[in-house]
């Protein structure tokens, strides 16, 4: 079966979900699309009644929403209970703010009056990935259930218990059926839904193969999409930067969720005034984490989310290893039960290596040293991916210079690169394009609708 819990600590199984039948799939789609005729004509204050109604059960019953993010996907439970409160802090973001946002924008024409307008779109369709399974969820539903679309989701085969406890979520909350559809479909069944009149845009976030398919069957129908589709952040160390600190936001930057991150920091780029303490002081810190059981609060590393994923990563690394890369430290498995990978740190890479321009997901750290800011700024934007970055300075105005200079949707400086409600999250190039979160992840599947009012008096 397609959607199979296996907890990477141990690899041992949990429940099977089979996919939906061809006339499952079709009454879940008139559901949806009956819900959006009623779900539409409500009110914001239900519907942001709804939405905060979900963020206090989510933080009411936080221990039985994490756990099967650590079950099910391997990261460690206390990053697994902050995920939750991270997902809560949407909702009531979008609860509070969603009418606000979606408020009609007067115009000052030069004659008459006008105003734009924000209406729903209908039906929309995510396609969501397993390594945040209810932010992920939490960032797609909760500004367009807000803005009075209804949503359905297909979520990540490993994870679907956590699939099924963020539909339920919205029922509890007094959603009604059709709002939230959490949906166990094939990837021909994608395809359908994709395809389907009733179907008014579609998000994805995973990688750029999945990007391109999907965007381009959106495309084929002239539907509305956005896309986030991974990246390889840099994290850009200057001279001037305090060393203890920023090594320690570079360790959490780096195995945040074992390093399972799209803003993870994948590449370490130092200059060369400072490369040599920072690498040592990396290394020790890497060296430092301790494999365990991640629902135990001293386990400080934990497995990738599944045997393919390590499997794919181990590959990588002897790939690049081949292509002349030097191996810092790790590269192996980790002899232990389990999907565990010894932190790895790779220097020495060539443009030519295939490590120079691939996503590394997971705990293996990119180190490159670089003689001056330029040279750092031009390595970073060397990429074929623009989602975030981060610079650590002293100089808080030279970080702010450099962070317009760095081509991705999102650079912060003094911090790895994060998200918040109140935060566009997005990118460029291969990362994608389309932003959720904030104002603008609301904005993005609505018609705004101009609406003019001119005297009746006809031109002489």
């Amino acid at each position: 079966m397609a959607y199979h819990s296996v907890n990477p600590y141990d690899g041992a199984a949990g429940k099977a979900y089979p996919e939906l039948s061809s006339p499952q799939l079709e009454d879940a789609m008139v559901r949806a699309e009956a819900c959006f005729a009623s779900w539409s004509a409500t009110s914001f204050r239900h519907r942001a009644a709804v939405a905060a109604k979900a963020a206090y059960i989510l933080r009411e019953r936080i221990d039985e929403f994490s756990r099967p993010v650590t079950m099910e996907m391997g990261k460690l439970i206390a990053q697994s209970r902050a995920e939750v409160v991270l997902s809560a802090d949407i909702l009531d973001y979008y609860a509070a703010n969603g009418e606000r946002f979606l408020a009609p924008q007067t115009l000052t024409p030069s004659s008459g009056k006008a105003e734009v307008e924000s209406s729903p779109l209908g039906v929309l369709f995510g396609v969501q990935p397993w390594n945040f399974p209810y932010y992920q969820l939490a960032r797609f539903a909760a500004p367009n259930l807000m803005a009075g679309n209804v949503v359905m989701v297909k979520h990540a085969g490993c994870v679907p218990q956590c699939a099924l406890a963020f539909e339920r979520l919205w029922l509890d909350a007094g959603a009604p059926a059709g709002a939230y559809t959490n949906l166990f479909i094939s990837y021909d069944q994608v395809n359908q839904v994709i395809d389907d009149d009733r179907i008014k845009g579609v998000a994805l976030t995973g990688s750029v193969e999945a990007g391109r398919i999907v965007a381009g069957r959106a495309g084929r129908s002239l539907k509305k999409s956005t896309m986030e589709l991974g990246g390889s952040d840099a994290f850009i160390v200057l001279e001037d930067a305090d060393l203890d600190k920023t090594v320690a936001w570079a360790m959490w930057a780096k195995m945040n969720n074992t390093g399972q991150c799209c803003v993870a920091a994948k590449r370490l780029i130092v200059v060369d005034a400072l490369a040599d303490r920072f690498l040592a002081k990396f290394k020790e810190g890497m060296g430092a984490l301790m494999p365990g059981d991640p629902m135990r609060a001293a386990t400080t590393l934990g497995p990738l989310s599944t045997e393919l994923a390590l499997i794919h990563l181990l590959a990588q690394v002897r790939q690049a290893v081949a292509g002349g890369a030097t191996l810092i430290m790790g590269g192996r498995r980790i002899d232990r039960a389990g999907s565990f990978m010894q932190p790895t740190i790779l220097t020495d890479i060539a443009p030519g290596n295939p490590a120079y321009r691939e996503e590394f997901f997971g705990p293996v750290a990119l180190f490159f040293r670089v003689k001056d800011e330029d040279e750092a700024v031009a390595l970073a934007n060397d990429s074929e991916f623009g989602l975030g970055g981060s610079i650590f300075t002293s100089d808080v105005a030279r970080g702010r210079r450099l962070a317009s200079r760095i081509e991705t949707g999102m650079v912060f400086v003094n911090h790895p690169t994060w998200t918040a409600p109140e935060l566009p999250f997005g990118g460029i190039k291969h990362s994608g394009y389309g932003r959720e979160l904030s104002s603008a992840g609301i904005q993005e599947f609505v018609n705004r609708k101009l609406v003019r009012v001119s005297s009746i008096d006809a031109p002489a």
